[in-house]
């Protein structure tokens, strides 16, 4: 059985370069790491994941939202995680159930038992062996997602503005760090706490390092 890591944050946090910093890290030692993201990660999930982050879709309820994620999770785990897992790979993960917990639950405010049952359900028993949460203030999370954003659609006007989150009040945003904050606090064991507001290649070798101990051989 291989193992299981995934990295979770506010919206700007960094986690989607560190995520392939660590991948290209673990690749060099020889070990084979599958690199995916959560909404997607293959065909089916990919299409949820347009639905989900499209600023069009700003009518969207936070029931309809919550299901599609269960959805593409479901599949996504059917998909890639399972049989990479299965494979013996280490599995580098951009979000999972946790984003669920601190986005729909302490963003939305939906119910957090009604999500736990739900988590339980699609994710079939996988659960992270180790979660890097890499933490920001949510007002400088933000800043830089919409930089990204605006930099992404001037190189190519034809790339989907993945916004919705973004176009969230800030209180909203405070909220899912928060969520985050508490998951992390109560999950000690499984969490590593990581402080995003560094620079890159400092914050890379701190990941690395908390992982390299956690690293089956």
């Amino acid at each position: 059985m291989g193992q299981f890591i995934t990295f979770e944050g506010v919206e700007g946090c960094g986690k989607t370069t560190q995520i392939r910093l660590l991948a290209e890290a673990l690749r060099q030692t020889g070990k084979t790491v599958i690199l995916t993201r959560e909404p997607g990660g293959c065909p089916i999930s990919d299409k949820i994941r347009h639905i989900l982050l499209d600023a069009e879709n700003s009518s969207m309820t936070p029931a309809a939202e919550l299901l599609l994620y269960a959805a593409a999770r479901a599949q996504h785990i059917a998909e890639v995680i399972a049989p990479a897992l299965s494979s013996g790979s280490i599995v580098l993960c951009d979000r999972f159930i946790d984003a669920t917990v601190a986005y729909q639950g302490y963003g939305r405010a939906l119910d957090l038992q009604q999500i736990t049952l739900l988590n339980t359900m699609v994710a079939s028993g996988y659960r992270p062996d180790l979660t890097i949460l890499l933490d920001c203030p949510a007002e400088t999370g933000l800043k830089r997602a919409i930089d990204r954003i605006e930099k992404n659609s001037a190189d190519d006007a034809t790339t989907l503005r993945e916004e919705r989150f973004e176009k969230e009040s800030i209180d909203f945003h405070k909220r899912v760090r928060e969520g985050y904050l508490n998951l992390a606090q109560q999950e000690s064991d499984r969490f590593v706490v990581i402080d995003g507001g560094g620079g890159i290649k400092e914050t890379a070798e701190m990941i690395l390092s908390s992982v390299a101990d956690r690293i089956r051989t």
